[in-house]
């Protein structure tokens, strides 16, 4: 047993240590990490235009002149997560281009550039009922449903770029005085050249052959039918096991799962406010914000629930004394000093609750959005927003209610390991 367990975790070390050095997971979850706080105030817009420019809702209800903000919240929406698709291929080309020690605002801008000719460049409107053309690019290609392939195409733009860069026949030599912006121009105006060709005769072709452009084509076959994955039951407590067992040996789980995760939380979230826009019900359940609210509520583990079964059940003092100290940072969503001053990290006692209580939490959660009781998010808190406030904020009074029991829940699954563990302590004798 002990010989399989150990094979076992370093087979997860194996994993993590080649997510962690792998240049394109780096670099998308880079991206992602810098893009989350738009995203947040992107899903913040909904619930401003809810509480102050809708006539139903809001105080424009009662002061009609507010309902005039609405364009600015609509605006302020569409910058960030409407428009997400754009940021994130400049940061994943800028990011990559940094490992390649390639110009990363060029390199990052070639991305773009090349995105932008492999998507459509008219808009099909109706005026009078009679349909037409324009000029144009749509919001669907500018959005959640342009990641994929945005992210696939900025991964391949700058290899390709990179391999040009190399070709010294290429680059087009200038004067040692001319300014080092000026000649780096210079050098890449050829490399840019070709990439843009390929791009724009590849999306063309595609286009051609398929009567799909290339971002509608990923979206159906390959983004779509993943989010559906994520979404379900089985896809998304496979992940948050998945994540536990990189936190039980150390290894923080979220930043490991994050370049697969966060693609699908933004698309989630993005999707969900899409749907309140057109006045629809939102479906996507698991957001950002259904992550830190039932996944990680208390820190990964849902470690706030071992400190309340600590405080209920153990007679250990140096357990009580940890729990004293991991009580505030718990609230807010902080589990470090648990995890690694009890430890959790390679404790065979707590091992079973440690792995998959969040997978509970998450299985609750999921059963109440799945009886219409909990309502899917359109707005998502940053980390850090202390618990019962952070599901209130996102999903209302039943958001606080279902937090509440799934830490219950999970106080009591944490109880019988708590009660194993005074069974093992030998205290200390003078």
């Amino acid at each position: 047993m002990t010989s399989f367990n150990e094979k076992f975790e370093n087979v997860l070390m194996v994993i993590a240590e080649k997510v962690d050095k792998n240049q394109y997971l780096t670099s998308i979850k880079s991206a992602f990490t810098i893009f989350m706080p738009f995203v947040i105030v992107g899903s913040f817009a909904t619930l401003l235009n809810a509480v102050i420019a809708s006539p139903k809702t809001g105080l424009a209800k009662w002061i009609p002149a507010l309902e005039k903000t609405k364009t600015a919240f609509t605006a302020l929406n569409f910058a960030t997560m409407s428009f997400m698709t754009i940021p994130i291929i400049f940061l994943i080309a800028f990011h990559l281009a940094k490992h390649y020690k390639l110009p990363e605002y060029i390199t990052g801008l070639l991305a773009i550039a090349s995105y932008i000719t492999v998507i459509p460049s008219v808009v099909t409107i109706k005026v009078d009922e009679v349909t037409k053309t324009a000029s144009g690019i749509p919001s669907s290609a500018l959005g959640a449903q342009g990641l994929f392939i945005g992210m696939i195409l900025a991964v391949i733009v700058v290899e390709i770029f990179k391999y040009l860069m190399k070709l010294k026949f290429l680059k087009i030599k200038m004067h040692e005085s001319v300014p080092t912006q000026i000649s780096t121009s210079f050098n890449t105006l050829l490399p840019i050249l070709i990439v843009l060709c390929i791009t724009s005769i590849f999306g063309n072709s595609f286009f051609q052959h398929t009567g799909l452009y290339i971002n509608e084509y990923i979206y159906k076959i390959v983004q779509a039918p993943l989010e559906a994955i994520f979404q379900s039951p089985i896809g998304i407590l496979s992940i948050v096991i998945f994540s536990q067992l990189f936190w039980f040996l150390g290894i923080h789980g979220g930043l490991v799962i994050s370049p697969i995760r966060n693609p699908f939380i933004a698309a989630a979230v993005a999707a969900n406010v899409a749907a309140v826009s057109a006045g629809q019900i939102p479906t996507q359940p698991v957001t950002y914000g259904f992550w830190m609210n039932f996944i990680v509520p208390g820190g990964a583990g849902m470690v706030l629930s071992l400190i309340i079964a600590i405080f209920l059940f153990s007679k250990r003092e140096d357990h009580k004394m940890i729990a004293k100290l991991g009580f505030l940072p718990g609230i807010f969503n902080i589990s470090e000093p648990v995890v690694f001053g009890l430890p959790l990290v390679l404790n065979p006692t707590f091992a079973i609750p440690f792995i998959f209580n969040s997978a509970i939490s998450c299985g609750i959660a999921l059963f109440a959005t799945k009886i219409g009781f909990l309502p899917c998010n359109t707005i998502d808190v940053p980390f850090g927003v202390p618990i019962l406030l952070g599901p209130f904020i996102g999903h209302g009074w039943q958001g606080t209610i279902v937090q509440i029991i799934c830490i219950l829940v999970c106080v009591f699954t944490w109880a019988p390991f708590v009660l194993i563990s005074n069974k093992q302590w030998k205290p200390e004798t003078k």
